[in-house]
């Protein structure tokens, strides 16, 4: 007598035909992310190429008890693709067809596994792009809105949260829900919307995405200036945001992490010292009132060696390199693991928070590099593991202490990346007993038998 996984593999099969795989190869490449949890094999990974596909897998494994992960581009920093119970990886890859998009309303539906590139392609001629840049080019707008991306133009355009007009969701047991419109408010009913941004695969999947627009600016300029002390760079940040100035971007990167893209993305004029990467969008006017108002507040901070760079391919090398910062912190130490944290504090307690966590780094002995979305409070410690048991230990000791110390500040442990698995044991003290009953409440109501994304975001 077949077993429940096998009774789901065959009739998966029957549906998908060769794009249900229990290949050796495919299976190890969708049992991790790009973190250092342990990976885990899938039992067989699904290519689904529609909702109707996506439905007919969940009801299949919600009738037999076997686990399903989705899966958009396997970029998470959690481990929120790992998965940890085996059963079936959906990976919603194959789903890229962009579906509506209106130029009038600025706004767009699209299928889950579109990219932010790919959509913003297809925009450019329209004049309109999408803004929440997570910072890496292969991230999908289903996993974005999974784990609540937002990125380098969070402080100007806001997070997935703001972004996202509607769903199609996928529930457990197969039952299609569509949340949410095409207005950009409403006062009807549960905002269901905004209960799955952020669900990280544990309440059902998303299979198509509405999304607001933007107009492509009619001006951009970015600057970097560079500081001899770090606390002067952190107050510069704080400052500016305090004094409202419409910064599109404002990035951090402290001595290790800008000597490390200095090397890594060949960045020239720019000495080993903290460093703020800006933008600015608008008007050719208003782009240099705010450049202005930015420089002279960092001049009073002691900030040298202004550069302003307005040409799109000397903009676009510039963010290139912070988006490439991970793998330039990385090349500092070849065969060492990144461990990547994700705090978010008030931005009054940005310098407490930042200046803490090098005192941190510094006591660890590891090597680490602070770099960070510095304009609503979010910072990241790419934490070089060294190799052995030893070493992961040590990397998820001084982790710890950073979101100790922004839980503290009244932050909170992940300001973009979610939780998966890494960041489990920190939800308690987060949000307190009974809000988290609740959230377990509802996982329960939507997923009674437990078969979606198993073992993230709750201990057990």
């Amino acid at each position: 007598m077949a077993t429940p996984l096998e009774t789901v593999i065959a009739a998966a099969r029957d549906l998908l035909g060769e794009r249900l795989s229990t290949n050796a190869t495919l299976r190890e490449h969708h049992s991790h992310g790009q973190d250092t949890q342990p990976p885990h094999l899938p039992d067989a990974v699904a290519f689904v190429e529609t909702t109707a596909e996506v439905a007919r897998i969940l009801a299949l494994c919600h009738t037999h008890g076997v686990p399903v992960v989705p899966w958009g581009a396997g970029t998470s920093l959690e481990g929120h693709v790992t998965p940890v119970r085996g059963g079936i990886t959906l990976d919603l890859s194959r789903m890229t067809r962009i579906l509506a998009t209106s130029q009038e309303d600025m706004d767009c539906r699209v299928e889950a596994g579109v990219t932010r590139d790919q959509l913003n392609t297809h925009l450019r001629d329209a004049g309109l792009f999408f803004p929440v840049d997570p910072g890496t080019a292969a991230c999908t707008l289903g996993g974005m809105c999974a784990t609540r991306a937002s990125g380098t133009n969070a402080v100007r355009y806001g997070t997935m949260r703001e972004n996202v007009l509607g769903l199609t969701v996928v529930l457990a047991d197969g039952r299609v829900i569509r949340t949410g419109g095409r207005v950009r408010k409403s006062s009807t009913g549960y905002d269901l919307t905004r209960l799955f941004i952020g669900s990280e695969g544990t309440l059902g999947v998303i299979t198509e995405v509405g999304l607001r627009l933007h107009g492509i600016p009619e001006a951009i300029s970015s600057a970097t200036c560079q500081f001899d002390d770090l606390r002067a760079a952190v107050e510069t940040v704080i400052t500016v945001m305090q004094s409202g100035i419409p910064v599109a971007r404002i990035e951090f990167l402290d001595e290790v992490q800008i000597a490390a893209s200095i090397a890594y993305s060949k960045l020239t004029g720019l000495e080993a010292k903290p460093t703020l990467f800006f933008e600015f969008h608008g008007t050719e006017a208003s782009v240099a009132e705010q450049a202005a108002q930015a420089e002279a507040i960092a001049r009073d901070y002691g900030a040298h060696g202004f550069r302003w760079a307005t040409d799109p391919a000397e903009r676009a090398k510039l963010w290139q390199a912070r988006h490439d910062a991970l793998w330039a912190a990385l090349a500092l130490k070849p065969g060492y693991q990144g461990l990547t944290t994700d705090s978010i504090v008030p931005i009054s307690a940005l310098a407490e928070a930042v200046l803490g966590t090098k005192a941190d780094i510094a006591a660890s002995g590891v090597t680490a590099a602070v770099v960070g979305h510095v304009g609503d409070g979010n910072f990241h410690t790419v934490i070089l593991v060294p190799p052995g048991p030893e070493g992961l230990a040590q990397a998820w000791e001084l982790d710890k202490k950073i979101v100790a110390r922004a839980l503290a500040l009244g932050g909170s442990c992940s300001g973009e990346h979610g939780v998966g698995l890494g960041k489990r044991e920190f939800l308690e003290q987060e949000h307190g007993a009974e809000a988290l009953a609740v959230m377990r409440s509802i996982k329960q109501t939507l997923d009674p038998r437990g078969v979606m994304n198993p073992g993230k975001m709750f201990l057990n």
